[in-house]
């Protein structure tokens, strides 16, 4: 069964949900996951692609755009569409809903910052996963 984690931000922690999402993605790459990151739109998917090249000056996170590039070549993939082709690792969800193929990855990472209509669409997703039996953690990031 999927294993859920939230990552929420503390008001006193620096970031949003896009550099939290870098931190973790750059972890999850190190450990030899394969991340697909759900973003909410093109333009949101251009901002990830962007933070991914620029995230850290001594680092580098392989990445692509789904559908773009060959995605065996890459361990990080960016959608903001609905197909997930064939993922299955690490989902970092960064769209207001729960994307409809979440079910098919080991792992969901839900980013959650200090934005109050971001909290609140995120307490939504966490009672859906809650409801429905999905193991949960949530973990505090200050």
């Amino acid at each position: 069964m999927t294993r859920i984690d939230f990552y929420v931000l503390q008001d006193s922690a620096p970031g949003n949900r896009f550099t939290l999402a870098c931190r973790l993605i750059e972890k999850a790459w190190q450990k030899g996951h394969r991340v697909l990151i759900c973003t909410q739109d093109e333009e949101q998917t251009r901002h990830m692609d962007r933070l991914l090249w620029t995230h850290r000056d001594q680092s580098f996170i392989p990445h692509a755009l789904l559908g773009k590039s060959d995605s065996h070549l890459n361990p990080v993939l960016i959608t903001d569409s609905d197909d997930a082709d064939e993922e299955h690792d690490v989902l970092i969800n960064l769209c207001q809903q729960i994307p409809p193929f979440f079910s098919r990855f080991e792992r969901v990472i839900e980013c959650v910052d200090k934005e109050e209509t971001q909290r609140a669409a995120s307490r939504e997703r966490f009672r859906f996963y809650r409801d429905r039996g999905y193991p949960l953690d949530t973990h505090q990031i200050s």
